[in-house]
């Protein structure tokens, strides 16, 4: 297996990879590929690429959490053809080097719906696997309709991220509003 990161935008890439993004995504609070293109032009994110025999086998989108040393995990789909082999898993171990390595990040958010449904509490089972710690906070964002939850792997002791719920969110919201503002 084989990863790459891009910091910056490119549209032949996002080509190739929106059908997975989309599948993913669309209808379950997927940002539209303006935002996400705007979202490079001011330097807020990462793309994560997954190669299985040559093929996007999986895609994350992460960014730095401002004032704090995460990166959040805003997005990460596995090709339906390549799901149920451990990619998933694999593309979270490449983030937390990657990240260790070239941005000094310390410890990854995400943040999951909670909703108490079988798909919602097996991709919970697998952030858990992973090695990330739930938060009790349940919030509401007034813009979508589902409930979230934080996530957090502290990667190293001395991190600056916080473990309750809801101080992760005044993180997560500053950094979905920088993402959906104009320049």
């Amino acid at each position: 297996m084989e990863f790459q990161t891009l910091e910056k935008w490119s549209q032949e890439v996002w080509n190739q990879i929106s059908p997975i993004y989309h599948q993913a995504f669309d209808g379950k609070g997927a940002k539209p590929e303006k935002i996400i293109h705007n979202m490079f032009r001011k330097q807020l994110c990462y793309l994560h690429l997954a190669f299985e025999e040559s093929k996007v086998a999986a895609v994350a989108i992460t960014g730095k959490l401002e004032g704090t040393d995460a990166l959040i995990i805003d997005y990460l789909a596995v090709d339906s053809k390549y799901q149920h082999r451990g990619i998933g898993m694999k593309m979270i171990e490449y983030i937390r080097e990657w990240s260790m390595n070239k941005t000094n990040v310390k410890s990854l958010v995400i943040e999951v719906e909670s909703a108490n449904t079988p798909e919602t509490l097996a991709r919970n089972q697998f952030w858990e696997k992973c090695g990330f710690t739930m938060t009790e906070y349940i919030h509401d964002y007034i813009w979508v309709p589902e409930s979230y939850r934080a996530m957090y792997l502290k990667m190293v002791p001395d991190t600056n991220i916080p473990e309750q719920g809801e101080k992760l969110f005044k993180y997560i919201e500053k950094f979905h509003k920088t993402s959906y503002q104009r320049s």
